[in-house]
């Protein structure tokens, strides 16, 4: 895995964990994208290349699971 991977890898994994430990609180794409210091755009297509879902309906799943 080379250095960029890890960062975005990283990013990715620290996003999801704001997204579990807040789905309560239902936040926006530009919040969670702030979070991890990316603009919404670049990070909900990464978020999608990782995880293979949007953050939408990641968010969407764990709150139903709730």
């Amino acid at each position: 895995m080379s250095e960029q991977q890890k960062i975005n890898f990283d990013r990715i994994a620290e996003a999801i964990s704001y997204l579990k430990a807040n789905f309560k609180n239902q936040p926006s794409l530009d919040e969670v994208a702030a979070k991890v210091h990316m603009s919404p755009f670049h990070f909900q297509k990464m978020f999608t290349e990782w995880a293979g879902t949007s953050p939408k309906k990641f968010l969407q799943y764990i709150t139903t699971q709730y």
